[in-house]
């Protein structure tokens, strides 16, 4: 394993970072493993290097947070690892699974002081933990005034109870705002951006990865392999007869990636991985550390995948090859800020 700073923070993080929203519980989204079948692969990860390890308050409704938790208090010491989180959506199963969410009761989600003073203690409580390395936006609140977000996050950081914080999906512009708020009153600014940046959707190129570079911010894309799509095993009768549950029912991978200009990407990068003897899914990952990233956020549901991911570290590609698996790509609608 590979080690690098989060942006420019002196915190060390692994070049790839586990995503544990598969491990919880299945009463959330059906593809989810609990915690016998989650432990193995926690502890693979640990042992090939990785001591970076991300969650949110609302995966399987708190219990991916529970699970983040013990597997660290297991398999790691607190000092070494890096565990991130997220605030603003509302936490229980019922929230955020595959059938519609109910509307949450007032003060259950969003950027709000209130909400983030009670996110923080509750996600803190849930991880066993008294600090927090990382605590993430999930989204953008437009309900609520970002001077009052921003001086909030600082206050957890002056708490003690966070060390830094970072974002994810939002405008360019929002993320410049949020920022700029922050400098202005000399509060917490965000060290990281987990976008959505992966070979089959790369709209973040356009301003907010050019933004995060210019400032030094650390890049932590989700899905880097566009929800399982880029790992070569998708059909277009997903929905019908998927190859796993999770291909079956993702109705969010279906609407984003099904196009027939992505089943060229995928197919480009399945015959150089294989001319280079790699999966497709380490080629993708490659590709993405090749472009600037510091850390994609890996799911793992099986051994081999994990294998995979921490192959992408060493793999060399050169200017060529990165330009290449680009080639033929087709803007998308900008999906995955809400």
């Amino acid at each position: 394993m590979q080690y690098t700073r989060l942006g420019n923070t002196g915190l060390s993080v692994s070049r790839i970072a586990l995503g544990m929203m598969t491990y919880g519980t299945p009463e959330w989204r059906p593809w989810v493993l609990q915690e016998e079948a989650s432990r193995p692969l926690v502890k693979r990860a640990v042992e090939l290097g990785v001591n970076f390890f991300d969650t949110a308050d609302m995966y399987s409704g708190g219990e991916s947070e529970v699970l983040t938790g013990r597997f660290m208090r297991e398999f790691c010491r607190r000092e070494e690892v890096v565990i991130a989180t997220k605030v603003f959506y509302p936490v229980g199963v019922e929230f955020g699974g595959v059938a519609p969410s109910p509307q949450p009761a007032p003060n259950r989600a969003g950027l709000g002081r209130k909400y983030i003073f009670h996110a923080v203690d509750a996600s803190l409580a849930r991880l066993g933990t008294d600090y927090i390395d990382l605590y993430q936006i999930h989204r953008w609140d437009p309900a609520t005034p970002i001077e009052e977000t921003m001086e909030a996050l600082h206050d957890v950081v002056k708490a003690g109870k966070v060390r830094y914080i970072g974002a994810s999906s939002m405008w360019a512009w929002q993320f410049a705002k949020a920022q700029q708020v922050a400098r202005d009153n000399g509060w917490t600014r965000f060290v990281s951006m987990q976008n959505h940046y992966n070979l089959a959707y790369r709209e973040e190129e356009r301003e907010m990865i050019p933004l995060c570079r210019d400032q030094g911010v650390a890049l932590i894309p989700w899905s880097p392999l566009a929800r399982g799509f880029l790992a070569g095993n998708r059909s277009r009768g997903d929905a019908e007869a998927g190859a796993t549950s999770r291909a079956q029912t993702d109705n969010l991978a279906q609407s984003f990636y099904y196009r027939d200009s992505d089943f060229r990407t995928v197919e480009r990068l399945k015959a150089m991985a294989a001319g280079r003897g790699v999966s497709a899914a380490t080629l993708a990952y490659a590709w993405l550390l090749h472009r600037g990233v510091t850390a994609p956020i890996v799911g793992a549901s099986k051994l081999p995948q994990l294998d995979d991911a921490a192959a992408a570290v060493a793999l060399s590609l050169s200017p060529e090859e990165v330009a290449a698996l680009g080639e033929g790509y087709e803007p998308h609608p900008v999906i995955g800020h809400n």
